[in-house]
């Protein structure tokens, strides 16, 4: 039984490939596009899902389209008339497309689908929010848990909880439109000046940097929150329901002054909207966390959805909520709506049955994406004359690991990519985190992008007890915890002092590369189970130089997507100031490399915020 799964036109579409209830690949499309966050019908992505086990179009019985479209057009056909005339000019340039293409959704698959074949199957189309409450259910670990959604919006839902049991979920409650976090948390993200529905994970970084001085007003004029979590906006401050902004100028004026240009300096202003709309995200899953454990009962909680990604909001659920254990859907995103959509299929509409043990979920490490065999990757060295060493499976973990304590900076291109905003391990720039320069050096060298983002730690399964205040394995990259006391460095009453921008430079633990200024990081953890040689060469690490803990940061620059093909790995190699890629078992020098020949201004290709 062959089950396709598509999510498309909202942003970060993909497609997932779902075999007797095994998930067999998985992608976004923004990896072949080059396009980040590509919302465009995922065709490159479905190719790949389809080509990983040699099917055509006609091998499939299902496809799974992740909402309902003609309930999401009815959500905005409404919002338009109950604010028009406002709106008018974003009506003008959303109704065509969607009268010409997106309503018609099923039309629409076929034919952006005939170039592989016939497809004689049937076409199943799930609520949005039950696509990421199948996401996080059915992959996890969990034979019954209590779930929670939360994103900007699907067709009318903006959060929901519900039940799930064996090969059944069930949603309880919602909240609607125009009444969303995430859109709340999106509107921050654009009067901050970054870009919506891509900066979001800026803002939850900058926020450590300022204090909540705003989030009173927050809770008092812009949100009416309840003690279950529910709340209503305010919606006179804000102007995504009928615009093409997020906020107006009442939000402007209630915060003393127009939305900052992208691009423009930093100031603790920002820093304290940033501090204080965190704050109340995580009081508000909180109280939502907590209200749904009353009213389930349920020992174990699910997340998915784009503020699912809020990985200090997750910590704290775990840290201090009312359950055993948490299991968030590390592409919680709409590309994650793809993989709820199939399993939704396999398991709600076919009624197959689902054992699962509470310890192992079902995800396989998320590495669901193409891999290149070691004969593919000789080949492209080969054929572009690239200067390389060959190293064996033996070697490699070692020789990487003295790169590493060398101070060198490498691109670590292996096995499958992984499907998800996060690089774990196979899609990874990674480098020292026990250096006080490295996060700077690589912000700035290497990412190109802002001085304050903090850097991810990869950690040894083995050893991330001694350094974190946790006792959750954490593979996936979406939890935060404190490092322990004992790695902290005592701080001179001048670095206490320290305010902004100039907190970064001050050395906060044994590894100040991936400690944020509170202390704190987000973390993967490794083990053998699914990336092997990963887990070696951090071990090897580990014993040869008493750390267990490197930098893991994603393959990519900023504005650009991980890195999918060799091709890619080797151009952001060679323009960034990487030291090292290993591609497979092929090691290249940075300096051993000719200079890339009439490269384009790639900067300029890449949208930046």
């Amino acid at each position: 039984m062959n089950i396709l799964g598509i999510s498309a036109y909202y942003h970060d579409s993909a497609a997932c490939l779902v075999q007797d209830g095994k998930l067999i690949a998985a992608v976004q499309e923004e990896r072949f596009t080059r396009k980040k966050q590509d919302f465009a019908f995922p065709k490159n992505a479905v190719k790949y899902c389809l080509e990983e086990e040699g099917l055509k179009l006609d091998d499939l019985n299902y496809i799974a389209f992740y909402e309902k479209p003609f309930i999401k057009f009815e959500r905005i056909l409404e919002t338009y008339l109950a604010f028009a005339p406002m709106g008018i000019f974003s009506f003008i340039k959303a109704i065509p497309l969607w009268i010409r293409e997106k309503i018609w959704m099923k039309t629409h698959i076929i034919q952006e689908l005939e170039e592989f074949g016939e497809f004689n199957g049937k076409m199943i189309f799930p609520e949005h929010h039950e696509s990421h409450a199948a996401s996080a259910f059915f992959a996890s670990p969990f034979q019954e848990a209590a779930f929670l959604t939360i994103d900007g919006v699907g067709e009318w839902t903006t959060s929901s909880f519900g039940i799930g049991q064996g090969n059944n979920i069930k949603i309880l409650s919602e909240i609607h439109f125009p009444h969303s976090l995430g859109l709340l948390y999106s509107a921050f993200t654009y009067y901050t000046g970054f870009k919506v529905n891509s900066g979001e994970y800026k803002v939850m970084g900058l926020a450590p940097y300022g204090k909540p001085i705003y989030k009173d007003l927050i809770l008092d004029k812009l949100m009416d929150l309840k003690e279950d979590g529910s709340f209503m906006l305010n919606m006179k401050y804000f102007n995504y329901c009928a615009g093409l902004t997020m906020t107006n100028n009442k939000f402007h004026k209630l915060f003393d002054g127009p939305p900052r240009k992208s691009e423009s300096k930093l100031t603790q202003r920002e820093m304290d909207l940033a501090s204080s709309v965190q704050k109340v995200t995580e009081e508000v899953m909180m109280r939502m966390a907590k209200h749904i454990q009353k009213e389930t009962g349920k020992k174990f909680l699910c997340l998915a959805g784009g503020v699912a990604l809020n990985c200090v909001s997750n910590g704290n659920i775990l840290r201090d909520g009312p359950y055993e254990d948490i299991w968030i859907q590390p592409a919680a995103g709409d590309a994650g709506g793809a993989l709820g959509a199939a399993l939704f299929v396999w398991y709600q509409y076919l009624g197959n049955e689902r054992k699962a043990d509470n310890e192992n979920d079902f995800q396989l490490g998320s590495y669901l994406g193409p891999e290149f065999s070691d004969d593919f990757l000789k080949r492209y060295l080969e054929e572009k004359e690239f200067p390389y060493t060959i190293l064996t499976e033996e070697d490699i973990p070692e020789k990487i690991a003295d790169l590493i304590n060398d101070q060198k900076v490498i691109g670590w291109y292996q096995g499958r990519m992984e499907f998800g905003p996060r690089a774990l391990g196979s899609r990874s720039i990674i480098g020292d985190a026990r250096s006080p320069e490295m996060q700077e050096t690589m912000n700035l060298k290497i990412k190109f992008r802002e001085s304050f983002r903090p850097f991810a730690p990869s950690v040894a399964a083995e050893g991330f007890r001694d350094y974190f205040e946790i006792d959750k394995e954490s593979p996936y990259m979406l939890l935060v915890a404190k490092l322990k006391d004992e790695k902290l460095n005592k701080l001179t009453p001048e670095q206490e002092k320290l305010t902004g921008i100039a907190k970064l430079r001050v050395a906060r633990s044994e590894v100040p590369a991936i400690t944020h200024v509170n202390n704190t990081a987000r973390l993967q953890t490794v083990n053998k189970k699914y990336n092997l040689l990963y887990h070696k060469m951090i071990s090897k690490f580990y014993s040869k130089y008493g750390c267990p803990v490197i930098i893991n940061t994603s393959f990519n620059v900023r504005g650009e997507p991980i890195v999918c093909t060799p091709e890619d790995a080797y151009l952001c190699f060679m323009r960034t100031n990487m030291d090292y890629l290993i591609l497979g078992k092929y090691l290249l020098e940075k300096k051993e490399q000719k200079p890339l020949d009439k490269d384009i201004d790639w900067l300029r290709e890449f949208e930046l915020d």
